[in-house]
């Protein structure tokens, strides 16, 4: 289960809930500790460190960490004017990071005297993703956002034969897939190159980072005089635990029609775009 995501408890189609959360108006936080080591760096300078790792999961935003203001560099950090108002956690004030020429500005943000209800926050400083260079847990670079301890992703060979096809062309034909099963998700189906039609697809100059798999290309598809963009994706160099999965094509089934040992298959109700891959970060 992955609780943010999907179907989870505080994602877009939540199949359930999850006790003992905090509820204000339809948005669910969930605060917990981590056993992970956690590092972010700005100009190859540690900005913090720490083994005291919080998590918050909220509804409709990626999991967070939190962590102690001792094991944040405090000479690094600049207080700003800039204030955000949140109605199940209370007001945050914002840090730029200054490392020598370098300033990430309202970097950070911290919960001097959250609301009543809401989680432990006071002494937890939160950092906005991209505003350090880089972020390591244990010795591993993550990539993308923090990793939901919840989420898991698994990947099987089928024979079942998955037909794809838009605008009445068939895109794709095959008994060879692999289904990648992922926490929150519906299964993606990924072909092999040589059963998907290829002169249908063109490459688009799109990319997204996922921390479970890896760095995704996409592709335009271009059917019956139609185009439609940001349609079908490919991992060409995939992490670890999803190998199996490099230079196969999976297509968004949420916009194809997809049968399945000739049972069609009920489009998901995730419509993603490419606004829904670069969203806007909030605390």
């Amino acid at each position: 289960m992955s609780l943010t995501l999907g179907t989870g408890p505080f994602g877009q189609a939540p199949r359930g809930e999850f006790n003992g959360a905090v509820s204000v108006d339809g948005r669910v936080l969930w605060w917990e500790d981590s056993p992970r080591w956690v590092r972010g760096k700005l100009a190859g300078e540690v900005v913090v460190d720490s083994r005291r790792v919080k998590l918050m999961h909220e509804t409709g935003t990626m999991l967070r960490w939190y962590f102690p203001i001792e094991d944040v560099r405090q000479d690094l950090l600049e207080a700003g004017e800039r204030h955000t108002h949140c109605p199940i956690k209370g007001d945050a004030s914002y840090f730029s990071v200054r490392v020598g020429d370098r300033l990430s500005e309202n970097a950070a943000w911290t919960y001097p005297e959250p609301i009543d209800g809401a989680p432990p926050l006071a002494g937890y400083v939160s950092f906005y993703w991209n505003a350090l260079d880089e972020w390591l847990e244990e010795d591993e670079l993550v990539k993308g956002h923090p990793r939901d301890p919840y989420h898991r992703v698994d990947v099987r060979q089928t024979s079942r034969r998955v037909q794809v096809s838009v605008h009445g062309h068939q895109l794709a034909d095959s008994t060879r897939s692999l289904v990648l099963f992922e926490s929150g998700l519906p299964p993606r189906w990924y072909l092999p190159p040589d059963d998907v039609d290829a002169a249908a697809l063109s490459s688009v100059d799109f990319s997204s980072l996922c921390p479970y798999k890896g760095t995704a290309s996409y592709f335009a598809v271009e059917a019956d005089g139609q185009v439609e963009d940001v349609l079908a994706w490919t991992y060409p160099d995939p992490l670890n635990e999803v190998s199996p999965i490099a230079g196969r094509i999976a297509f968004f089934d949420e916009r194809v029609n997809v049968t399945v040992d000739g049972e069609a298959q009920e489009r998901p109700q995730t419509p993603w775009s490419k606004a829904d891959w670069t969203k806007r970060e909030l605390p």
